[in-house]
């Protein structure tokens, strides 16, 4: 298998053409290739820049989780903390958690941070939002969303060997009209929840809202976890 590191877009681009295989830490797929055989050609985007950042509204999909510290919001900070082992967190990516991944554990983070995707296609660059990344499988080159005011993140523990899992994410944005809006996402088994809610007159009637929502429907385990994440993150 031939390894190519592209160091600008439009390389990454012309590899794109010749049919590589975009790879990132090669968790989730090297004991598939080790079972029906490498590819002709694959390509890393750990040498591209546009790939790399690292910044207070941005994140590089070849960033490896244990790289990601309190330059980004704590939601996802603690999201990247949670997955794996050490080890794994050393060589598994950004984009390969979103988008490579069954358990995406980083995807309620990015969900309530209301994140945008920057996706690499053959003939271009361009933005769009996360559910079109995951439903086609874009080549993703960073994420990028506005700083929120708090956030949090939560992981149950999980059974070895038992379902994913649940994980709550919770973030709190300044509104257009000048107030504020709270955005959860629940990841529960493999399917993931979102919804929003206004949360001026404070946590009490965030959860009130959100009762009458999907999220609110969940088992009383799932119901006591958001409840927990709603009181941290919102202003009394």
């Amino acid at each position: 298998m031939l390894l190519r590191l592209p160091t600008s877009v439009s390389e990454a681009q012309e590899c794109m053409a010749e049919g590589a295989v975009p790879i990132g830490g090669a968790t989730l797929i090297w004991a598939t290739w080790q079972r029906d055989g490498f590819p002709e050609h694959a390509m890393s985007l750990r040498d591209l820049p546009d790939a790399n950042v690292i910044e207070r509204e941005a994140l590089g999909s070849a960033v490896v989780l244990h790289r990601i510290d309190d330059r980004v919001p704590e939601v996802l900070r603690r999201a990247a903390a949670t997955v794996g082992t050490g080890a794994v967190r050393r060589t598994a990516t950004v984009g390969g958690n979103i988008v490579g991944s069954t358990l995406r554990c980083l995807l309620p983070a990015a969900l309530v941070l209301g994140a945008r995707a920057r996706v690499l296609a053959p003939d271009s660059v361009y933005e769009t939002d996360l559910a079109e990344v995951l439903a086609k499988s874009h080549l993703l080159l960073s994420l990028r969303w506005r700083d929120p005011i708090a956030s949090g993140y939560r992981k149950l523990a999980g059974e070895a060997g038992g379902p994913p899992p649940l994980v709550v994410a919770a973030a709190v944005h300044a509104a257009d009209d000048g107030g504020t809006l709270l955005s959860v996402a629940v990841r529960d088994g493999y399917e993931v929840l979102t919804e929003s809610a206004g949360c001026d007159a404070g946590p009490e009637q965030v959860l009130d809202c959100l009762r009458t929502t999907a999220i609110g429907a969940l088992h009383s385990t799932a119901w006591d976890a958001v409840r927990q994440q709603v009181t941290d993150v919102v202003p009394r």
